[in-house]
Parts: C-alpha cells; sequence; structure tokens
C-alpha cells in the first residue's frame, strides 16, 4: 500500500491538545464514565431567541442562496456601525470581509501575507491555533514569554528585543485566552510606540471575547488608541463567545482593503461565503437588543468568582483572578514531584492534566499547548454545580499526591 505523503505545510502539526483531550473524555463518556469537562472554551448558554428569530425569519424571507463571498452588505454595514462606535473610525465594504468563524480569518490572513521564513511574534501564553497556523504557512513563530508577574501582559521591550527583519505580523489577543489577561490604554499605547518603530510588522488583533470582561477592566480596541496603525492593522472578532453563537460558525475581519481583498480571494478558494442565514442572525446580534450579553457576563462573572475561590483553597494551586474572557489559568507547578497513588511522578502540566481525569474525572487542558508548562486551563463556560463538583473533584485528587 502506498502511504500517505503530507504537505510540507503540515510537518510540526497535528491535533491540537483540545481536541485530544475531547477525544478522551468521549470515549469515556461512552463507556459510561461520568466526566466534568473544563476542557472546552464554549458558552453553554443558548443563542437568545431573537437571534435565532431573524435566522428563522431569512429562512421564510428565501434567503436561502449563495451570499457574497466575503459577506452580505448588511452585515457589512453592522460591522462597520460597530467598529465606528468603538473606535471612530469609518470604514467601507471593501475593507471588511466576513469568514466561516474568527479562526477561518486568521488562516485567511497568513495564507495570504505569509512566505516561508517569515516570523510571526506571539506572545505567550498563547491561543494554540496561533502557532499552528504560522507553522502550516512554513513561518516560524517568535513566541516571547509574558509572565504571571506581568499580568499576562506583553513587555514593550520584549516587542522591541523580539522584531527582526523577517517580522510580518504580531499576534495580540484581548482579553486573552487562556489568561484572561485585559490590555488596557497605557499597555496598548506602549506597544503601539514599538510598532511604530518597525513599520514594517503588521498587527493582527484577535478580540474575539471583547464582550467578556469584569469588575474594572474594559476592552479597549488597538484602533481606539492608535488609529495611526489602521494601515496595517486587521481586527478580527466573531459572534461566538459574546453571543453564545459557537455553531453559527460567523467571523470577520476589519482591515485595509488590500489585505482583506488578499483574505476574500484565500475564502473563494477554500470555504466559500459563510452561510447566508448565519449571517442574518449576525446582523441581529450586533444591531438587536444587548441585554443578553450583559447577563451572560453577569453570570460568568459569578462563575469566575466561584471557580477562582475554590481553587484558592486547595493547597499548591496559585491563580490571579481573570479580568477578561471565560477561563482560569491556574499554575500547578507546586505539584512538580508529587507522586500518584499509583506510583507515578507528576513532573509536568501533561502529567497533571491526565493525572486529574484519571483520578477526579475532571478534564482540563494542560498550560504547554498554550506555551505555558506550569500551568493548566480551566474554563468556567458551564453552571455553577458543574464548577462546584469540578473544584471538589479537583480537590479530592490533588489531596491524593504525595
Amino acid at each position: 500500500m502506498t502511504s500517505l505523503v503530507t504537505s510540507k505545510g503540515l510537518d510540526h502539526v497535528g491535533a491540537s491538545a483540545i481536541s485530544r483531550m475531547m477525544t478522551r473524555v468521549n470515549a469515556l463518556k461512552r463507556g459510561g464514565v461520568d466526566v466534568v469537562g473544563l476542557h472546552v472554551g464554549e458558552p453553554d448558554f443558548d443563542t437568545p431567541s431573537n437571534i435565532g428569530d431573524a435566522a428563522i425569519a431569512a429562512i421564510h424571507d428565501g434567503d436561502t442562496h449563495y451570499p457574497p463571498m466575503d459577506g452580505t452588505p448588511a452585515l457589512k454595514d453592522a460591522i462597520i456601525a460597530k467598529y465606528l462606535r468603538a473606535t471612530g473610525l469609518h470604514f467601507d465594504r471593501p475593507e471588511v470581509a466576513v469568514t466561516n468563524g474568527a479562526k477561518m480569518m486568521i488562516f485567511c490572513a497568513f495564507f495570504a501575507t505569509l512566505r516561508p521564513g517569515d516570523e510571526v511574534i506571539v506572545p505567550a501564553p498563547y491561543w494554540t491555533n496561533y502557532v499552528d497556523i504560522v507553522r502550516m504557512m512554513q513561518a516560524v513563530p517568535v513566541v516571547v514569554d509574558c509572565p504571571a508577574a506581568n499580568g499576562f501582559i506583553l513587555d514593550p521591550a520584549d516587542l522591541d528585543d523580539a522584531i527582526s527583519d523577517k517580522t510580518r505580523w504580531l499576534m495580540l489577543n484581548s482579553p486573552g485566552n487562556p489568561s484572561g489577561a485585559v490590555y488596557g490604554r497605557d499597555e496598548l499605547s506602549a506597544i503601539a510606540a514599538v510598532l511604530a518603530k518597525h513599520p514594517h510588522v503588521w498587527l493582527l488583533a484577535d478580540d474575539i471575547y471583547e464582550h467578556l470582561v469584569y469588575d474594572d477592566a474594559a476592552y479597549t480596541p488597538m484602533l481606539g488608541v492608535a488609529p495611526e496603525l489602521r494601515e496595517r492593522t486587521l481586527t478580527i472578532s466573531g459572534v461566538s463567545k459574546g453571543y453564545a453563537m459557537t455553531g453559527w460558525r460567523i467571523g470577520w475581519g476589519v482591515g485595509p482593503a488590500e489585505l482583506v481583498t488578499a483574505a476574500a480571494a484565500v475564502i473563494s478558494q477554500s470555504t466559500s461565503a459563510a452561510s447566508g442565514i448565519s449571517q442574518a442572525a449576525a446582523v441581529e446580534a450586533l444591531e438587536g437588543p444587548q441585554d443578553s450579553v450583559a447577563a451572560f457576563v453577569s453570570e460568568y462573572r459569578r462563575r469566575r468568582d466561584l471557580l477562582i475561590d475554590g481553587l484558592a483553597r486547595i493547597p499548591g494551586l496559585e491563580c490571579s483572578r481573570p479580568d477578561g474572557a471565560f477561563y482560569a489559568f491556574v499554575d500547578v507547578s507546586g505539584y512538580f514531584g508529587t507522586t500518584t497513588p499509583d506510583g507515578n511522578a507528576i513532573t509536568s502540566d501533561v502529567d497533571f492534566a491526565d493525572f486529574l481525569l484519571d483520578a477526579g474525572r475532571v478534564a482540563v487542558i494542560p498550560g504547554s499547548a498554550f506555551g505555558s508548562g506550569t500551568h493548566v486551563r480551566l474554563s468556567f463556560a458551564s453552571d455553577e454545580s458543574v464548577l462546584r463538583d469540578a473544584v471538589r473533584r479537583i480537590d479530592e485528587a490533588c489531596g491524593q499526591l504525595r
């Protein structure tokens, strides 16, 4: 039998850590095992009814044909209005592209602009797909550590040191997955000042968690702070997280028309247009009542506090209170060097995550998938009863380590 020869872009890319954990969890559940899943970053809320009604209306109106390749005029206009409110900047329709989820916009932008050997600066901890997509383009992710002591925020001096003549992009994710870090105006201004010194570097701002901020934190778009970066900034977002619309698969990018046109060429040769019905729903999400988003945020805040306060009572775990998104990024290095009841040593985040699944039946993601091998990521996008059960199980499992 002839063996499969894969493309060079897949040489260093495999299934994500999240996908691997989902496979293990699903296998256990099929076997009747009760697993508490804190490994997936997905809202447990249903999509608000007004948004669903808009999709139903689109079906009844016959909006079931091929939509424009890069987005319907109605959704583009809703996105343009959104960024006018957020940044004070007006964009035109050719500067907006709609994709099948925000991840696809990242893929299209990198496919359109990266060549082998180009570099993309990725602050760590990072969403695991960033580095994999860069590698698929045969480009090089340049990872810059952003330690917990600095609030997981990129140090401008470290950014400056990481930039080379091969640097094409800086990835910036705020609020951040997995850290929950939110960049404030001063921090964004400092990063913009570094980018001003390096006009060959573009910025990809992944703002998919923009609605999910807590307490005194506030979402601030980079172009609201540094509009002078407009001609080399691609802002990416979507409706999945803030509006509980993960299954609708609508994301977008807003940036210079030349870049957006190039990305749209990738769309036309890959996924083609996003569902017109989903786009009609996204218009309602952006233009309709926002009270559901406020209710989601209020509930996430309660869940965050429940989880963080519970974890704080477990010796050996350290976790700051995230300002945004819906993840707890927990330092578990206090358990490195311990031993399980079966005599297995815990020497890494992967060992710890595997032990939690085996002994506590709690699924989490090892932090090494996000560039931080001392942590694990837990999602608090679950009901409070689930989170209480998870804390209890984690406490009992950790109590078995010696």
